[in-house]
């Protein structure tokens, strides 16, 4: 893979910052509730199809008494698009290369009140630069409190860069986390975004922006874990929990573009679909 210019190492490096911080913060949760859980890590490395260096991450997994399966993966990959996957990819329709690098996050819980949730950002270049990413919640059992906490952080968060940000990716996440086919939405939403440009005067504003939806998430959801992890349940409760994951399997493998982005190229499929549930249901 080539060499990382500037912009490219300074987004690597926050992307795997808030990785390890991420991970310390659901380590300390499981701590609070007698569990000595922790993270395991993996590396693996990517081959482009050329046969170069294709880059790598490391993809983190822990399995707990809070927290049933948790994913947070950090990649850094480059290369070259395949030509059938090129022409879908802003910049890389007359050139294929390209350079990608983010944090991806999924956890499912053990407890059917504590809701399950989504976090991802990252960097591609092509003959483009843009940020992307979102988080949105995603309980079996919807609260409330939990719902408007989490999309008042959010709008915190977007108020502080532009006025016009939360309004606009709230919307883009209620039209992206939808299952047609149900008729239905994945969860109570968040907030999701694309093509943010990052390119010249515009890479720090925005990067800026995407450090802060980070943040945002690691403040809010530990918040709501701790609000729920304790609740007792039913096994009434655990259908409705395992009825959901299967609605969340079905988003993913069907209409999910990371999941796509990821297995178009290259990646490591384990890290990939880290965000499938351990358990499920269908009736």
């Amino acid at each position: 893979m080539q060499e990382l210019d500037d912009q490219q190492q300074a987004a690597r490096d926050w992307f795997e910052a808030l990785r390890d911080r991420i991970c310390a913060a659901f380590e300390e949760i499981e701590r609070e509730a007698g569990s000595d859980a922790t993270f395991d890590f993996a590396d693996w490395k990517r081959e482009d199809p050329s046969g170069a260096d294709g880059g790598g991450g490391t993809r983190g997994t822990m399995k707990g008494k809070v927290f049933e399966k948790v994913g947070v993966n950090v990649s850094t990959v480059g290369g070259e698009f395949s030509p059938e996957f090129a022409p879908s990819i802003p910049g890389a329709e007359e050139d294929p290369r390209f350079f990608a690098t983010g944090i991806s996050l999924v956890a499912h819980m053990a407890n059917p009140h504590v809701p399950a949730v989504h976090m991802n950002t990252r960097m591609i270049t092509t003959t483009k630069r843009w940020f992307g990413g979102g988080a949105d919640l995603n309980p079996a059992i919807p609260y409330e409190e939990d719902t408007a906490a989490f999309h008042a952080r959010l709008r915190a968060a977007c108020a502080a860069h532009d006025p016009t940000y939360y309004d606009k990716f709230k919307r883009w996440a209620d039209d992206y986390f939808y299952l047609p086919h149900r008729q239905r939405h994945r969860g109570v939403g968040g907030i999701f975004y694309d093509r943010l440009d990052a390119a010249g005067e515009l890479f720090e504003p925005h990067f800026a922006f995407t450090r802060d939806v980070g943040e945002a998430f690691l403040d809010i959801f530990p918040q709501i874990v701790r609000r729920r992890m304790d609740s007792d349940w039913t096994e009434d409760d655990m259908v409705r929990l395992l009825d959901f994951r299967g609605r969340y399997v079905e988003f993913n493998l069907l209409y999910d573009r990371g999941t796509l982005f990821g297995l178009k190229t290259g990646g490591n499929v384990d890290a990939i679909l880290m965000s499938l549930p351990p358990l499920a249901r269908w009736a």
